[in-house]
């Protein structure tokens, strides 16, 4: 189980590195969005979770944009006085969203009948 102080770390780290590439990302990297930040116990290593809502190139420049930025945002979490340590950042697609979106679009087939029209509900 994560303790309290671990989640609250993890929540100031997801808070920050949105902030810092919101402001720095370049705009080919389409719509990303950052879903978690799991931190070890020790503040040593760091999985930033992230998705991109685009094309399977603009995920690809998403992720080379996020390892040159590294080393920036590292140094600019220096500047978060209530960590004493900055864990090193691996940065993991999380694909969930588009995975629940293709889910979403499935379950909306199963409700139309063949002419494209919606099925009524059944009783």
């Amino acid at each position: 189980m994560i303790s309290r102080r671990i989640q609250r770390v993890n929540e100031l780290l997801l808070q920050s590195i949105a902030g810092y590439v919101l402001e720095n990302q370049p705009p080919e990297t389409g719509l990303l969005t950052f879903t978690a930040v799991e931190a070890t116990d020790d503040l040593m290593e760091a999985k930033v979770f992230y998705s991109v809502m685009g094309t399977p190139e603009e995920r690809a420049r998403a992720a080379e944009s996020l390892d040159r930025m590294r080393w920036e945002l590292t140094r600019s979490m220096r500047r978060l006085e209530s960590l004493k340590r900055i864990p090193h950042f691996h940065f993991v697609f999380d694909d969930t969203p588009s995975r629940a979106a293709r889910v979403h679009d499935l379950i909306e087939e199963i409700h139309l009948n063949p002419d494209g029209s919606p099925r009524p509900p059944s009783v």
